[in-house]
């Protein structure tokens, strides 16, 4: 078995586990993934065991916090009449961004 299957706890990972889902939740995994700091695996892991995301302030977290408020920013400028859905939807990412810098707070 080859080594880059070893986890850094010594484990072998050698099982692989896939599921489907829509465009729009792979993008919500996808930006909660990039805002996380881990690696997709690793947060999909912790999340399926209800193992705590601790989010530590690192150069790819800031940069993908830059991105997030960028687009968010970008989204909120060409919405003039914002429907409910819409509405809830950035407001989530809002409360996203919110828990993450919270949290980075909370440990620097």
């Amino acid at each position: 078995m080859p080594d880059k299957n070893l986890d850094h706890k010594g484990r072998w990972r050698n099982l692989t586990i896939a599921f489907r889902v829509s465009p729009e939740e792979n993008e919500e995994i996808n930006r909660r993934v990039r805002l996380s700091g881990l690696t997709k695996q690793e947060y999909i892991t912790r999340r399926c065991q209800d193992q705590s995301v601790v989010i530590v302030g690192n150069p790819r977290v800031y940069k993908a916090l830059k991105q997030e408020m960028a687009q968010l920013r970008q989204a909120m400028e060409k919405l003039q009449v914002i429907e409910a859905e819409e509405h809830n939807d950035l407001m989530e990412r809002f409360r996203l961004i919110e828990t993450v810098y919270e949290g980075m707070r909370e440990h620097d």
